[in-house]
């Protein structure tokens, strides 16, 4: 079992999916509160400075297509006005924010690092680039 849609969507570490990824409670002034590491097999979870600008560019894909195919679909299958689709369109994107901002991060973590069963329940620590696919 290589890739887990359950641990990106629980936000769990790539690495032993046991850690959480974000601290909780959830908080609007933060909402990208992470740990330094993971409380269960030590992984880092910022191997390098700038390691997460690869997430934007998956946030920007998830919500383009979000908002965009609905948008067109109101558009030109029910005849719905633009500014109505618009709406309907700025809706729906605050609704998700705070989802695909961190699920988009859950995501490109995992497909950084790869699973490793050994490592869970481990006491030893990982290093900030072992397990990682390159």
């Amino acid at each position: 079992m290589k890739f887990s849609f359950k641990a990106v969507w629980n936000n769990k570490c790539p690495q032993c999916r046991a850690g959480d990824l974000y601290k909780s409670p959830f908080q609007f002034s933060d909402p990208l509160a992470m740990y330094d590491k993971c409380s269960n097999c030590q992984l880092d979870y910022n191997p390098e400075p700038g390691f997460y600008f690869g997430a934007m560019i998956i946030s920007y894909a998830i919500s383009s297509w979000m908002l965009l195919l609905p948008a067109l679909l109101l558009v030109f299958k029910f005849d719905w006005s633009v500014n109505q689709a618009m709406i309907f369109a700025l809706f729906l994107a605050a609704i998700t924010y705070f989802k695909i901002l961190r699920g988009s991060r859950a995501l490109y973590l995992h497909l950084m690092i790869k699973y490793d069963k050994s490592s869970r329940n481990s006491d030893n620590s990982a290093s900030k680039y072992d397990k990682s696919i390159f």
